[in-house]
């Protein structure tokens, strides 16, 4: 049965018991050959005398760990700001606020006849933003984080912006205009374009950025999925954005060859937008796999790998067969059968792969707890618990560490405002 993102909402759900987790907490596979050890914590909340309060780990919604693996972002929505720390010490590098004012002028890339203000405000770009996602560019020089809406457009449904951080200096470089309520960031392998999917309205940016100067990068025509949303909700009482968003687009990832770009749809239909890079055209959807699609990744395996929200499940088709499949569209949609499934937790968010796409990690966070799926059977070789609620991750170029964010739920008293660190083992 198909479960629309509006449907889930009209469930209402009790949010699950608060989870707490302590320094040492480990969970091994059933043979021994794979342990998991939460090593440090990053958290603002007081719970345990065992670890420093961190007044900057506010609501975090995602964490992005450098190529080179030395350093690891954390983008605290509620707190406005882009926090960076030694991935070998723990120790805090710099914070970036995401306060937007006059000083910042010269660091805009213009598009308003890309993305014009239906709303007329009398200072645009004087604003707060909220990062959401996170991907590199150029090596990791760069590191691009989208604003989930601008301070003063209430119910995100004006123009948002993307922030460019250099990773040398930790310093903002470029602010640019996207479209309403952008969620996900994606980098080409060929390191041509940044893609961001915007969920506010069923649209998808495209930015060129083959030149290493930031001076020289140029927003593209946005893609349209399906259809455009219009937007007309109240400009004074809110409303919850983060449903009746027609494909509610969200997971974003590029193929390899960097010749498809492949958007996830949480709502309408379901399914997986495809866009040909090459034609630059919406080529429809893939259909087949469970409703609710979160989150998308592409494993060093050969297969692309979905994270389904709702009913808690890890899925994933060969790349071969995605290729295929994309060769073969003819109409608005197509039905791909060949589907592999591994249940995990309910609440399945993002989903990473370790850089030998052996293990793949879902962050689940109805039941707070990290998954990892032996991707070679498709089986869950453990889980362990994460402070409530989990929602972003990510793996170490090494493999040996990864991250988990903990954003919370409004009303789940002491959820949240938590940052866990784990440790890989394997034998």
């Amino acid at each position: 049965m198909f479960v629309s993102a509006q449907d889930i909402d009209k469930e209402k759900p009790v949010a699950p018991p608060v989870v707490h987790t302590r320094i040492g907490d480990q969970a091994t596979s059933g043979d021994g050959s794979f342990t998991i050890t939460l090593v440090a914590k990053k958290q603002n909340y007081d719970w345990s005398g065992a670890v420093k309060r961190d007044p900057d780990v506010v609501s975090p919604k995602s964490v992005n760990i450098s190529p080179d693996g030395k350093k690891f972002y954390i983008n605290s929505l509620e707190g406005a700001k882009t926090v960076s720390y030694n991935m070998a010490t723990l120790e805090k590098i710099a914070r970036i606020s995401h306060v937007i004012g006059r000083k910042q002028r010269r660091l805009w890339t213009g598009a308003e006849e890309i993305y014009p203000f239906d709303t007329v405000y009398e200072a645009p770009r004087v604003f707060t933003g909220k990062p959401v996602e996170g991907a590199f560019s150029h090596g990791g020089r760069y590191l691009w984080v989208p604003y989930y809406r601008r301070s003063f457009d209430l119910n995100a449904q004006d123009p948002s912006a993307i922030a460019v951080i250099d990773t040398r200096a930790d310093t903002l470089v470029r602010l640019l205009d996207t479209g309403p309520l952008p969620k996900m960031i994606a980098s080409s392998p060929d390191g041509r374009y940044m893609a961001v999917a915007h969920w506010g309205n069923n649209t998808v940016g495209i930015i060129d950025v083959a030149s290493p100067s930031p001076d020289a990068w140029r927003q593209l025509p946005y893609h349209v999925v399906d259809y455009k949303l219009k937007l007309d909700y109240s400009r004074t009482e809110p409303v919850n954005r983060d449903v009746g968003s027609g494909n509610a687009l969200r997971g974003t990832v590029f193929t390899p060859d960097s010749r498809y770009l492949l958007v996830g749809c949480m709502g309408g239909i379901g399914g997986i937008a495809v866009i040909d890079m090459d034609e630059m055209k919406y080529r429809g959807k893939l259909t087949g796999m469970m409703p609710n699609v979160r989150h998308l990744d592409i494993g060093a395996d050969g297969y692309i790998y979905l994270s389904i929200n709702k009913a808690g499940y890890l899925q994933r088709l060969s790349l071969d067969s995605l290729y295929s499949n994309i060769n073969l569209m003819t109409g608005s949609t197509r039905k791909v059968t060949g589907w592999e499934n591994c249940k995990v937790g309910a609440g399945a968010r993002t989903v990473s792969l370790s850089p030998d796409g052996r293990v793949a990690y879902v962050a689940c966070n109805t039941v707070s707890k990290l998954y990892a799926v032996d991707t070679r059977t498709m089986s869950v070789l453990t889980s362990i618990d994460v402070d409530s609620y989990p929602v972003g991750l990510d793996v170490s170029p090494n493999g040996t560490t990864v991250i988990v964010t903990s954003q919370g739920r409004p009303g789940a008293t002491g959820s949240g405002n938590s940052v866990s660190i784990y440790r890989i083992t394997t034998r």
